[in-house]
């Protein structure tokens, strides 16, 4: 897979509104308070708030599709000096993508979610920050599979030891000699609940060799307390859902690791930065290109085109993408994702000031139709709030990702709709000449024109798009320009 073309994260869905929240390290507002119980939010929900401003020069790895018939989007973040964690999360991403896209050893799909004519397939792969101080790094991701038997939703935590250069599972914050005692106070906790048997317990979490794999979701609460976060069917039976258990801090104190008490200490009192030894860790300054002032096309009398970048901002590739447009004062319109814009807040503001306009495009690209009401405007809501605090202004547009929308969908919105006209696939094909060629040839007057300025091989296909309509005589504008002016 191409290097921005996979990725996890925080959940997404769990339920999706929530997921949102967590990604930004604020605790949704119908999350539980962290006590042993139902996990609400699907996921380990600490409340920790994030300060996304130390995570310099952090990359957003994502890649989604465009085929409402097999929707899938994936990200994660590469954070400088992480490289180990980067690798394990890149790993499970791409297997779990393999096996939604059901590909067979020589690398061809077999069938969307691996079984051909499955019924309303979905994957969703999103991330969360639990923690990023000192030498300690937690990542949260979340899936949401619809193909899955359970209820489709999975957590993980992926830590990373600056001081060790190494990456660790959640297991790793609990000293080796205290995982005997840890367990036990885990599965006693869990023994109490009903639909969480004790042969059922004793099953998941009494063999060593398989318990890592059931205690893959633990992070810190703000005031010390050891979160644990079970999916669903794993130590108890299904209809019992996710389950969460929290051992208080005075309990779990003294089994801690090393690292265990750095990263406690670092969610309950953080430094001022993240520090990894990464040699490098400046992020690419991305500026403001000159505003070309306003827009006086008649789109009624003249040519006119909307380029529409989705699932940004992307480092390096948008600032790349804004001096191409510059070159011709083209103006365009970008549909960005909430959670890279909490990330990139100085590439939204400079794709604005470069005067081009901003609109939602979902916190982390989920199937809009398959969720509640409540959770559409979750997702809507909290992208506009980034991007109202990246640019000082809210959008007014909004694109469903794969283009589902519906009466539920734009009943729980006041945002416009933006689909497209020409869709040039570049996220199957990364090829520059390929996807340069769809749109020349494709587009024409007052068409929308959907191109994704996540993969370089994109942007890479953006002057010569520019340099021959432009010779044709085409003026390139925003979809609310083209909109005004029809």
């Amino acid at each position: 897979m191409p290097r921005r073309a996979l990725a996890p994260t925080l959940l997404l869905l769990g339920s999706l509104a929530l997921t949102a929240a967590c990604a930004t390290g604020s605790p949704p507002a119908d999350s539980a308070p962290s006590v042993d119980g139902p996990s609400r939010t699907g996921g380990n929900d600490t409340g920790i708030q994030v300060d996304l401003t130390k995570l310099k020069g952090v990359n957003i790895v994502s890649d989604s599709s465009t085929d409402p018939s097999c929707p899938w989007a994936t990200s994660y973040p590469d954070v400088p000096g992480a490289d180990a964690t980067t690798a394990a999360m890149k790993k499970d991403v791409e297997g779990r993508l393999a096996v939604f896209l059901g590909e067979d050893t020589g690398g061809q799909a077999s069938g969307c979610g691996g079984i051909d004519g499955v019924e309303g397939p979905e994957l969703n792969v999103s991330f969360s920050f639990l923690v990023a101080s000192g030498d300690v790094l937690g990542i949260r991701l979340g899936t949401v599979d619809r193909t899955s038997n359970a209820d489709g939703l999975g957590t993980r935590a992926y830590w990373y030891d600056g001081a060790a250069k190494k990456y660790r599972p959640s297991p790793g914050l609990i000293a080796d000699g205290s995982q005997d005692a840890f367990v036990a106070a885990v599965k006693k906790r869990l023994e109490k609940r009903e639909g969480f048997p004790p042969d059922t317990v004793e099953a998941a979490l009494g063999d060593q060799e398989n318990r890592d794999a059931y205690l893959d979701d633990m992070a810190f609460t703000p005031g010390g307390d050891l979160k644990v976060d079970f999916d669903r069917g794993t130590v108890g039976v299904p209809p019992a859902g996710r389950i969460s258990v929290t051992l208080p801090k005075a309990t779990v104190t003294p089994w801690l690791s090393d690292f265990g008490s750095r990263a406690q200490h670092q969610t309950t009192d953080p430094d001022d930065k993240l520090d990894l030894g990464a040699a490098h860790t400046s992020a690419p300054t991305v500026a403001a290109q000159p505003h070309p002032g306003e827009d006086a096309t008649d789109c009624s009398t003249a040519k006119c085109i909307a380029l529409t970048f989705d699932d940004g901002p992307a480092a390096p590739e948008t600032g790349t993408l804004l001096k191409y447009l510059a070159q011709y004062k083209a103006r365009a319109t970008f549909f960005v994702v909430g959670q890279n814009v909490a990330t990139h807040p100085d590439i939204v503001r400079a794709e604005m000031k470069s005067g081009h306009e901003i609109a939602n495009h979902s916190w982390n690209h989920p199937v809009l139709t398959n969720l509640t009401p409540a959770q559409v405007r979750s997702q809507l809501e909290r992208t506009n709030a980034a991007i109202k605090a990246a640019t000082g202004k809210e959008p007014t547009l909004f694109r469903p990702p794969y283009g589902a929308i519906d009466g539920k969908v734009r009943a729980a919105t006041s945002l416009s709709p933006a689909l497209w006209d020409v869709d040039t696939l570049d996220w199957q094909s990364h090829d520059p000449a390929k996807v340069a060629q769809t749109v020349i040839s494709q587009a024409g007057p007052n068409d929308v024109v959907l191109v994704h300025d996540i993969h370089p091989t994109s942007v890479a296909a953006v002057p010569e798009i520019l340099r021959t309509l432009t010779a044709r005589g085409y003026r390139f504008v925003t979809v609310s320009h083209l909109r005004a002016t029809m």
